[in-house]
């Protein structure tokens, strides 16, 4: 798909126990197939969608890592991104580090904890594929701290911001694009509310398109993972916040089944 303008997202990828259950849990719920990069990559698996890359799996090497999908956004320098997070309050968990000619990239975290990639694209720019049913479509950042974490991304970025609902109100939230052009949205920040466990870190929610949510729910279950909310209905599409069969939590979305205005 090109190159990401910087602090778009550009790829998720999900670090599991077990790779191969998880590769029957994604390619029965998204119809994906897997291609393993080898052991000179620890066994990254790139999965794809109709031949096209759109996310990846990664064995856990150490038990204590967390079981999590994990967003990268876009840069056209790590090393300067990487500079820019610690000015700016963050932590750089992963320092910029070059994955042969495939790109560059780090991990993070930003002043309320939400844990983020940096990828800095060569050969592998990104996404073959988003925004069709088994791909990525939308991401947001949950967090109980926007009053830290929106000066620290627009430091990071320069984000254009809008604010959706009131803030400060039962439904703060922002919508953040990239470029001069009104259809550049990018990505999201919720600030959680008090209906939200205090036990729910703040995190960058991932989105993947399904053609039929209810359907793709049903199978969720079958396969042995958790439904948290839903399916409902929603103005961007119908959607539920699911977990597959190994506690990696991810939201499903039908984004051509749309109910009410859309507020942007």
């Amino acid at each position: 798909m090109g190159t990401y303008a910087d602090g778009a997202p550009c790829w998720v990828d999900v670090m599991l126990p077990d790779l191969e259950a998880g590769k029957h849990f994604y390619g029965e719920l998204l119809g994906w197939t897997f291609e393993d990069t080898g052991p000179d990559f620890g066994h990254y698996t790139n999965a794809l969608r109709d031949g096209e890359r759109v996310a990846g799996l990664m064995p856990k090497h150490d038990a204590a890592m967390p079981t999590v999908w994990t967003v990268y956004l876009a840069s056209s320098d790590a090393a300067a991104t990487a500079a820019r997070i610690r000015e700016a309050g963050g932590q750089v968990f992963v320092e910029p580090m070059a994955v042969r000619d495939l790109g560059t990239m780090l991990v993070a975290a930003d002043p309320g904890g939400a844990v983020f990639g940096v990828w800095q694209g060569g050969a592998h720019q990104g996404f073959g594929a988003k925004g069709e049913p088994g791909s990525f479509c939308w991401t947001e950042l949950r967090t109980r701290d926007s009053d830290r974490v929106d000066p620290f991304y627009q430091a990071l970025f320069g984000y254009r911001t809008k604010q959706i609902g009131q803030a400060g109100g039962d439904f703060d939230y922002q919508v953040w694009a990239v470029g001069d052009s009104e259809g550049d949205v990018v990505a999201g920040r919720h600030q959680m509310g008090a209906d939200v466990p205090a036990d729910v870190p703040a995190h960058f929610a991932v989105y993947l398109a399904v053609p039929d949510c209810d359907e793709a729910v049903a199978t969720v279950r079958r396969l042995g993972g958790t439904v948290h909310f839903g399916p409902h209905d929603s103005p961007f599409g119908r959607l539920a916040g699911v977990s597959d069969d190994q506690g990696a939590s991810f939201t499903l979305i039908d984004p051509s089944t749309t109910v009410g205005e859309r507020p942007l």
